[in-house]
């Protein structure tokens, strides 16, 4: 067991209070901490802190030449540290009274104290050599950023002082500040860089130093010795033990199952089952620690906006993210936007009744009374898809048209539109090659009926117009979604929840020689029941009104459950619950210093606070998701059920394409992948950034691990690959598919499947949500009826009026207005984003590597490359799915992007 005494300043506050559960883990190894107190001597502390005369005096006091050796060294040199913070934007008039009072009290040097901890060994204190000194004086503010402070801090420094590798900064104001970076110069002519970027906290909260290491890359083995124990230190300053609850200021990653989407104490019917363990598998989020609740003690009690989730104060949003989603976005939203819908269309909910009233919601809008108005306030959605219009004392909510209807609002009626989204829409991720006929289940019979589908060869022969089966299959023409064995499970709780019916369905797509995908039959089931054996139904696109209205409605469910699917399935779990333990692992063990840390920051930027926020407000009992998606009360248990299918190896895009038989492996194609389907946006665009991905880690992997052990003998690197299988996807651990990492090709691997789906994956499942799915006929997200049979009392209303039996069977005004606006929210860019392949100016000092630099610069102009040629295809007329008449362009993977609702931009990760 590894045992050494660490400096208080990082774990006194962390580990304090009663046991350890269980001790923490460093590099995959327990423990044992020892708490005397070894800590560096500070002789300019009480000097500097005492008073102006004192900061005089220790200036040019011998004292002043003293160091943590505690020699003295008339051979030294003077060096100049500059402290760059970032502070609020908008302030009030107390937050501007205290940081005036700040702004005087670094100047006089009483806020900020700094040690810069060499990257050499003091013989004396067998630790990293010290100087110390306050922050005094200012630097005048960067004309083009306001909100840029600068501060300066002089150090006397020994000529054998070594070049510094960490700072060690206290914060003694009374609250956090935020820390962009310290840059140290004058020293050796080269100045050096401290990326910070972080949340320093107040000593009231905790009185211990935070670790900031200078910008160089090294690999465990490679640590200089005047710093090791800080890297050890730090590491596990952020681990935490498992007990208590976190505070706001605390930066602790720990693992929790999800035992806090329910609110049993508040409503029974709000109660939800914890996923996460063996009944229920699930990714593990970030730990809160928020006490039990009282009915259920295996549930975490809740806690409600707009009270904020904890998370660690380095994942928050930043101020000009938090203005546009939190504040002006999802609050106004879930505060005062759905009530006031609900007040303003009707008392009771209902459906439209013709396509006129949901065509007003774009060219009219709908009215908000003056009093609705004043609640409303500042906090009303603004952007591109919503907007804000002021007319005579009223406010009027007006959607932006979608881009599926913009340039023809009729295209959603056509069938190789519906097809073409399989390819081209907002889920192009479940279109599979039909393989073999008959098409089967693998549920249990016993329970589900036969295994085989009502979709015939028969069938399908007179939809090809003399192709048989046989043909068609070996020529690769049949193509399905097969949502069948995924839902049927749910249907019959799903079809006993009020204003909720839907079936399992599969579909089969037919792709003809003139490049045309089309479908050619849907079946829809339903469970068996013991008055009934016909639980099963097909239906063909037909030549007749009425088989053309009930294929409409065929098409409307399969949409359904595409739109649940996505949302529950591939675009929650798949993307962000799964990356949430990559993130978790990241910070716990590796250190900030370490490459792969710096490699896979970027992609880490967001995505614990926007999960806690949809724990909090869209996926919980009662939240948005269960109100406005087919599955209702039953969504995450959905969610749970697809991720028992879950595999991190196909996560890869080429692997995920093989897996669906959408592509072959062909050493003479770009990228050695051959689509079967050339004309799949998603896929070719995608091919193309994953490539470029692939190939910038590669480069970036060659460059730090040169030995052939070199993976292998990287405790961190090991620990963390470690902690993601056994920790973070728990409930997968034994699975024997998981990647090995022995190799620098087992690492690039992996880590080029992570930067993809945060990147790439998420981008082209998220930003096309409300351009598909802004217009709810287009692509509902439940279904309200079943389609009526012959037999049905209601089907001669059906004929009657089948226009408003099809309006009457989607979402009802009040919920479709809802899932509009949340797809509004959640297809938006912050202004702030940041892209595939760009550089916060604020960052641009990540890593100390001029080779690395290069080739990220060599990523960039990549990436560029790759938005020519995606704007390119976007105008090649031999590409049906992405040109012709009306058809809007493919741009969900154009890496750039501009603020709003743009269909467009990858992000480097998952903000939203």
């Amino acid at each position: 067991m590894l045992a050494f005494k660490p400096k208080p300043s990082s774990l006194r506050s962390t580990f304090s209070g009663t046991a350890l559960r269980s001790p923490p883990r460093l590099y995959g190894v327990p423990v044992l901490l020892s708490f005397s107190r070894t800590t560096r001597s500070r002789p300019l502390v009480r000097a500097v802190i005492s008073d102006d005369k004192a900061v005089e005096t220790a200036k040019t006091s011998p004292l002043n030449q003293k160091h943590s050796n505690g020699s003295s060294d008339s051979s030294s040199k003077q060096v100049k540290a500059v402290v760059t913070i970032k502070k609020k934007m908008k302030e009030n008039i107390t937050e501007k009274i205290e940081n005036k009072w700040e702004m005087l009290m670094n100047g006089i040097g009483r806020g900020i104290l700094i040690q810069l901890i060499s990257e050499e060994i003091d013989p004396v204190t067998n630790s990293g050599k010290s100087v110390e000194a306050c922050v005094r004086g200012w630097l005048p503010k960067p004309p083009e950023h306001d909100n840029i402070l600068q501060y300066v801090a002089d150090f006397t420094v020994p000529s054998d002082f070594g070049r510094p590798g960490a700072v060690l900064i206290t914060n003694q104001h009374a609250k956090e500040f935020h820390l962009l970076e310290i840059v140290v110069q004058d020293f050796d002519g080269v100045p050096i860089y401290f990326s910070a970027n972080t949340w320093i906290h107040s000593r009231n909260d905790n009185p211990e130093s935070r670790i900031i290491f200078r910008n160089q890359a090294y690999l465990p083995s490679q640590t200089p010795p005047g710093i090791k124990d800080l890297r050890r230190e730090d590491l596990l300053s952020i681990c935490g033990n498992g007990k208590g609850e976190r505070m706001p200021h605390e930066r602790i990653y720990d693992y929790d199952v999800y035992n806090d989407l329910g609110k049993p104490d508040k409503d029974k019917d709000l109660a939800r089952p914890v996923l996460g363990g063996e009944e229920r598998p699930y990714p593990r989020r970030c730990r809160t620690g928020r006490p039990a609740s009282k009915i259920d003690p295996l549930c975490e009690s809740r806690i409600e906006k707009p009270h904020p989730v904890y998370v660690p104060r380095d994942e928050a949003f930043e101020e000009i993210k938090q203005d546009t989603f939190s504040a002006g976005r999802l609050k106004a939203l879930l505060h005062n936007l759905v009530p006031l819908m609900a007040a303003t269309l009707s008392s009771s909910d209902i459906p439209f009744t013709c396509f006129s009233e949901i065509d007003k919601l774009y060219n009219d809008g709908f009215i908000l009374k003056d009093d609705e108005q004043r609640k409303l306030g500042d906090n009303l959605f603004i952007g591109n898809m919503m907007k804000q219009v002021l007319n005579v004392g009223q406010k009027l909510l007006k959607y932006e048209i979608p881009a599926v209807i913009r340039k023809d609002r009729f295209s959603w009626l056509r069938d190789n539109e519906f097809a073409r989204q399989a390819l081209a829409g907002v889920n192009p991720v479940n279109i599979e090659i039909l393989k073999e006929f008959p098409i089967l289940s693998k549920l249990d019979p016993a329970i589900y009926g036969p295994p085989e589908s009502v979709i015939t060869k028969e069938l399908i022969e007179q939809e090809l117009h003399g192709m048989s089966v046989d043909k068609a299959l070996e020529e690769k023409r049949l193509f399905m979604v097969d949502f069948h064995d995924m839902l049927l499970p749910f249907i019959k709780r799903i079809n006993n929840l009020p204003g909720r019916k839907s079936y399992a369905s599969r579909t089969v797509f037919f792709y003809t020689k003139t490049g045309i995908l089309r479908p050619i039959a849907i079946e829809l089931s339903l469970p068996p029941t013991p008055s009934s054996n016909r639980n099963k139904y097909v239906y063909t696109h037909g030549h007749d009104a009425t088989t053309y209205w009930i294929w409409k409605l065929a098409k409307a469910h399969v949409c359904a459950n595409d739109a649940g699917v996505h949302q529950l399935a591939n675009h929650w779990l798949r993307t962000h619950a799964c990356m949430e333990p990559y993130i978790i692992a990241t910070h716990r063990q590796l250190s900030s210093m370490h490459p792969i840390y710096k490699l896979l920051h970027p992609h880490m930027r967001y995505t614990l606070e926007i999960n806690a926020l949809a724990r909090q407000s869209l996926i919980n009992g009662g939240g948005i998701i269960e109100a406005s998606f087919s599955p209702g009360k039953y969504a995450m248990e959905l969610s749970a059920a697809a991720y028992e299918s879950w595999r991190f190896d196909r996560e890869a895009l080429p692997a995920d394409l093989i897996h669906r038989g959408m592509a072959v492996e062909d050493p003479s194609a770009p990228g050695g992948l051959k689509l079967l389907i050339e004309d799949y946006p998603y896929a070719a665009d995608g091919l193309l950034i994953w490539s470029a991905i692939k190939e910038w880690v590669e480069s970036y992997v060659e460059h730090f691990y040169t030995e052939p052990d070199s993976v292998t003998s990287d405790v961190e690197l090991q620990a963390w690959w470690s902690e993601i299988k056994n920790r973070g996807h728990h409930d997968k651990r034994n699975e024997p598919w998981w990647p090995k990492l022995a190799t620098k090709e087992d690492l690039s691997g992996i880590l080029t499947t992570m930067i993809w789906t945060a990147s790439g994956q998420h981008a082209a499942i998220n930003f096309g949500q409300y351009p598909f799915g802004g217009y709810m006929p287009n692509r509902p997200t439940l279904m309200r009826k079943l389609i009526p049979q012959e037999t049905d009392p209601d089907f001669e209303k059906f004929m009657q009026n089948p226009q408003r039996t099809f309006l009457s069977s989607l979402p009802t005004q009040l919920q479709a207005t809802k899932i509009m606006a949340v797809q509004d929210t959640l297809s938006t860019h912050s202004p702030d984003e940041e892209y595939l392949g760009k550089m916060n100016e604020f960052h641009s000092s990540w890593i100390n590597d001029h080779k690395v630099l290069q080739m990220f610069d060599q990523f960039a102009a990549k990436l560029g490359e790759i938005e020519e040629i995606i704007n390119e295809r976007n105008k090649d007329m031999r590409l049906k799915n992405r040109t012709g008449a009306g058809i809007p362009p493919y741009e969900l993977l154009l890496p750039s992007s501009g603020p709003g609702v743009t269909g467009r931009g990858i992000p480097n990760s998952i903000s939203i």
